[in-house]
């Protein structure tokens, strides 16, 4: 049976000391850059050994990689809630509310954008192979909608995959554009500009 500690389990004092990890490894991967961070640094800011490190990860790229899904998980889950709210609204206002809510979410903490678009890009073919699966994820996410819109008459009844792919870019450019300036750009600045450009591309005649 294992042991508690000051009255903690140890499945509490576990998922705290991962959660320690990530959060540090958030703030140095994006400060020194993940190539340059080293796992000694990491759990130095984290307060967990090394030993400790290796019980929650394999390696560095791990954290990386489970950085990044959360991210892109977290703003998933943020629009498909906002978009449950507006169910009955037409198909324009949907996709407003789409990237309202998606660009506020990734820009609410400007190491988001930075580490989904600038520091987890070409490490290894495992995290390019998990940035298509998002890729892919959020291109069906806004092809579902301009079905919609298209079904609704707002837009032409077309093949939207190409579309949607193009459209998941512009917003990984925007955002890496945002993230680069410091201050950052304003946030109303890259949300304006990436509703153009997707209303624009949706809409647009064969």
């Amino acid at each position: 049976m294992a042991r508690t500690y000051g009255g903690v389990p140890p499945e509490q004092r576990r998922a705290e000391r991962r959660e320690r990890l990530l959060t540090a490894a958030l703030e140095l991967f994006t400060s020194v850059g993940f190539r340059q961070a080293k796992i000694t640094q990491l759990c130095t800011r984290a307060g967990v050994s090394t030993r400790n490190f290796y019980e929650e990860f394999g390696s560095k790229e791990e954290v990386l990689r489970t950085l990044h899904d959360q991210i892109n998980s977290l703003a998933l889950r943020h629009v498909a809630a906002a978009l449950e709210e507006v169910r009955e609204a037409d198909a324009m206002t949907r996709i407003a509310r789409l990237l309202d809510v998606f660009v506020s979410t990734v820009t609410l903490d400007p190491r988001m954008p930075r580490l989904n678009y600038v520091e987890a890009v070409g490490v290894s073919p495992e995290l390019e192979l998990q940035h298509q699966v998002w890729v892919d994820r959020w291109a069906t996410f806004i092809e579902e909608e301009a079905r919609r819109a298209a079904e609704a008459g707002a837009a032409p009844d077309r093949n939207y995959r190409l579309t949607a792919i193009a459209l998941v870019g512009a917003a990984t450019g925007l955002l890496r554009e945002w993230q680069a300036h410091e201050p950052p750009l304003p946030v109303e600045d890259i949300g304006k500009e990436l509703r153009g450009v997707m209303m624009s591309a949706i809409t647009r005649a064969e």
